[in-house]
């Protein structure tokens, strides 16, 4: 017979919630928070989920905010979760969902059997795989608790405490359409994009930064000197001048090899967001090496090159850390999650919530 943890987390990702169409998603979780928890739910003006569930057990402890987000990647329509040999899968035809809907499964259990708790706070966020732009619209006026977990990574004894700066690098270059039996009277915008493209390290610069060029899309037939692409590229950091300097050696690229051979190029640099840590003697950091090791693990600080919404929310002030859900191959139709590393996140925030309350 299966558990209520993993009917619960089977029951959400049945319902579709790629990038963009998490209502419905954030919906249906607001009744349950409601149902279930007794939760005081709010919806933000940009449609991420508030609830704040009240203390069990305790008067004095300050809250702390549970973050998962709501969206997943595609393909992610229609998912239809098994359960085999202890491993939840999807079909195949999909992506699972476990990225991140098994945090939230495992933050709702661990909130309803914990025997003690403070107020907990949990945020659900929209549009975290599309540029973090829930956690960066979030209504922290909602929020009571300074400090708090993301559950959205993968190794459970891992407690993720830093990220990256991250620049988008987008390019259009416009050169000149001309017949291919004429070429000298165009100007190719896919070679310019070609030299361009040599002219800068690409791939992994060193143990901190990485730079990729994403996409290239122009020309639009096969007989025709192309006249317009564009690029989406990006770099990463754990240095934020680091990452400045390769952005900018990026646009320089660029916008010299256009240059080269009268082409016009527009270049759009963005930081998305900019490197940070958490102390390793933070309180919240020290809570979450706690919790794991009370579950029988031995917990590990890391930084990492991926973004997660803590990057944003500590830069927003809050005191943030993050912690796996024992998920594996997000973003491919083999995800998957063990039920046993489900049910271990689980007990890992059940844990954190009852240190949290007897302090």
């Amino acid at each position: 017979m299966r558990s209520r943890l993993v009917e619960r987390f089977c029951s959400m990702v049945r319902i579709d919630s790629e990038s963009g169409n998490e209502a419905r998603f954030i919906e249906v979780t607001k009744g349950q928070l409601e149902n279930e928890l007794s939760a005081n739910c709010a919806v933000d003006e940009h449609g991420n989920l508030v609830a704040k569930i009240p203390a069990k057990g305790t008067a004095s402890a300050a809250p702390i905010f549970l973050v998962v987000h709501a969206d997943t990647v595609k393909p992610g329509i229609g998912i239809d979760p098994i359960v085999e040999d202890g491993v939840i899968r999807s079909k195949g035809e999909t992506i699972l969902g476990a990225d991140d809907k098994a945090g939230l499964a495992a933050i709702i259990e661990a909130v309803l059997t914990a025997e003690r708790r403070p107020p907990v706070e949990i945020v659900v966020t929209r549009g975290e795989e599309i540029g973090l732009v829930g956690a960066r619209h979030l209504d922290l006026s909602l929020l009571d608790a300074k400090r708090g977990i993301i559950a959205d990574s993968e190794a459970l004894n891992e407690v993720i405490i830093g990220g990256p700066t991250h620049a988008s690098v987008d390019v259009e270059i416009v050169g000149k359409a001309a017949h291919a039996a004429a070429p000298e009277h165009g100007i190719s915008a896919i070679r310019v994009a070609a030299e361009a493209i040599t002219r800068f390290e690409e791939g992994k610069l060193d143990d901190e930064t990485v730079a990729n060029v994403g996409t290239i899309q122009g020309g639009m037939i096969r007989n025709g000197v192309p006249e317009r692409v564009t690029i989406q590229a990006e770099c990463r950091s754990l240095d934020h001048d680091k990452c400045a300097r390769q952005a900018e050696a990026m646009k320089t690229a660029f916008e010299t090899a256009a240059s080269e051979v009268g082409a016009t190029v527009n270049v759009d640099v963005r930081i998305e967001y900019k490197a940070s840590r958490t102390p390793e003697d933070s309180e919240i950091v020290r809570l979450a090496k706690e919790a794991i090791a009370a579950a029988g693990l031995e917990p590990e600080t890391q930084v990492i090159l991926g973004g997660t919404d803590a990057l944003i929310l500590a830069g927003r002030g809050l005191e943030t850390a993050v912690i796996g859900v024992g998920g594996e191959a997000a973003h491919s139709t083999d995800e998957r999650i063990s039920v046993a590393n489900l049910e271990k996140v689980s007990e890992i925030l059940r844990r954190l919530l009852e240190i949290a309350a007897a302090e």
